[in-house]
């Protein structure tokens, strides 16, 4: 009998799981359907089991800290309940260094962006359990999100840490800090906004001073080199840690953006 039970249960955390990961598929085909697609993107979906933990969370806390992607411009002000300073940060992988800075920054609002959906079960519970009312999240495409949703003039900071740093020279067109890329931030950065990133791979800091050194939009405040013990005005991450393992040396900058453009 306890074998029996024991096995209605799993089918039945099965057929759960089964309905989360339906309901995510379809939320994220239909938006891909009502937006323009991009030949070329900066990330590549990973596929990740979901814990009934993360699971749960999507689905009840979901509607307290989560933003559906739309084609319409966001109310921040009323989205948060209050104006406040916003920082978003792009890809902030299982979220908790991003519920950190919210925690610890309870005079800002936070929105993160992240297509990785049991990172952002994990966030929610970070965020659950931390008991901040400052952050709200996204599953979608960050380039979309800020072409789409974010109002100009509208973000105190973008933070972009450890981004994806795509490393075959085929494949070097996918880096997401480009010249347009940083054209969009800058036209929804406040005057003196900041944009600030952080990668762990010599290769694609060649690439990110290539971009800089051929911008109007940003002037660069500051670039840290170092190995894991000045980071620049964060929190240390996982994607850190792990390069810094494999001997990597961690490079920061600071972007201010620059005030007649």
């Amino acid at each position: 009998m306890r074998a029996e039970i024991l096995e209605s249960d799993a089918f039945a955390l099965q057929k759960t799981e089964h309905r989360t990961q339906f309901f995510f598929r379809i939320h994220r085909l239909m938006h891909e359907k009502t937006t323009h697609k991009r030949t070329i993107r900066s990330f590549v979906r990973r596929t990740g089991r979901l814990t009934p933990s993360q699971q749960k969370a999507l689905q009840e806390q979901w509607p307290e800290f989560g933003i559906e992607h739309g084609l319409g411009l966001l109310r921040l002000d009323e989205i948060f309940g209050r104006a406040a300073p916003v920082v978003l940060e792009i890809g902030f992988g299982n979220g908790e260094t991003l519920v950190q800075q919210a925690t610890e920054n309870p005079d800002k609002n936070y929105i993160g962006i992240e297509v990785h959906e049991p990172g952002v079960g994990h966030c929610l519970l970070k965020a659950r359990d931390a008991g901040i009312d400052n952050l709200r999240l996204l599953i979608h495409d960050a380039i979309e999100v800020l072409t789409n949703q974010i109002p100009l003039d509208s973000l105190s900071r973008v933070n972009l840490y450890f981004p994806d740093p795509w490393p075959k020279k085929r494949h070097h067109k996918r880096r997401i800090v480009q010249h347009d890329f940083l054209a969009l931030i800058a036209d929804r950065l406040k005057a003196g906004g900041t944009l600030n990133i952080a990668t762990d791979w010599a290769g694609y800091a060649e690439h990110i001073d290539e971009v800089l050194s051929q911008s109007d939009r940003f002037t660069c405040t500051e670039r840290r080199e170092h190995y894991g013990e000045q980071p620049l005005d964060r929190p240390r991450t996982k994607f850190e840690r792990r390069g810094l393992k494999k001997g990597h040396r961690i490079c920061d900058w600071c972007l201010t953006k620059l005030t007649n453009n």
